[in-house]
């Protein structure tokens, strides 16, 4: 566990030499990022941010399954926690999205956890910020994502974070070996199924951005084999392997 980095992604990414399942852990990161090169902060010791090397030996049009899987693995542990209310956006949120505390206004899903997946040569190291006990003052003070920001603390859970950590590299070492022995085939494993159960994407009114800034709204209607989001628009249906997606309000 280290007390200060950069970002223990790109630490990881830098070490070719890094074995599968390496670990690298920090209580707080100077140049976090996110997806499509976001900011992502926040305060020491208040949340956790780790990054795992993989080096699966299943097909890599396949390995566009692990930052889903990894969501699956965060979703698995925060209910073990007593979150049932956990859930996933296509590719790399964890949500909250039932009815928000009493006394906090009604702010539809909160964003609870980030996971980025970045592969160089072989290794895919994926990375995660869980917000464990930052407060909402803390939160108002940070640049947040577009989503409102929420913590464990914040939705009324007093949690370890080394338990929780052990918890959820524990699953994620499960569900990795389960995948990966089936050359990445997630329906075989279950892990497709586990997603469309946890995802609250599917079935949504969703706004896609692409890389360079254009936009397409669409309904999601699936996940295909490798990972990739189903978009129907106009009757027509396509495959997205990457890009921001912006859930429609309400939830339908």
């Amino acid at each position: 566990m280290l007390e200060q980095t950069g970002s223990t992604n790109a630490d990881l990414l830098g070490d070719l030499t890094a074995g599968d399942r390496s670990l690298l852990a920090a209580e707080f990161q100077t140049a976090g990022r996110g997806r499509l090169d976001r900011v992502w902060t926040s305060p020491p010791r208040a949340g956790l941010i780790f990054s795992v090397g993989l080096r699966p030996t299943a097909p890599l049009p396949r390995w566009g399954w692990l930052p889903l899987l990894t969501g699956v693995a965060v979703v698995n542990a925060l209910v073990r926690t007593g979150l049932s209310t956990a859930r996933l956006k296509w590719p790399n949120d964890v949500l909250v999205s039932s009815a928000p505390p009493a006394g906090r206004a009604s702010d539809g899903e909160r964003k609870l956890a980030g996971i980025l997946a970045q592969a160089r040569e072989g290794l895919v190291v994926v990375g995660c910020g869980l917000n464990v006990s930052t407060t909402a003052a803390e939160f108002a003070e940070a640049t947040g994502p577009a989503l409102p920001p929420t913590s464990l603390v914040i939705e009324g859970f007093d949690v370890d974070r080394t338990g929780l950590l052990i918890d959820l590299l524990t699953e994620l070492d499960m569900q990795v070996a389960r995948w990966d022995d089936v050359a990445g085939d997630a329906a075989a494993c279950g892990l497709a199924a586990a997603y469309d159960a946890m995802c609250s994407t599917l079935g949504r009114i969703v706004t896609l951005t692409e890389h360079d800034g254009s936009q397409t709204e669409g309904r999601a209607v699936g996940i295909d084999p490798d990972g990739h989001l189903l978009l129907e628009t106009d009757g027509d249906i396509r495959t997205v392997a990457a890009g921001d997606v912006r859930h429609a309000r309400p939830l339908t």
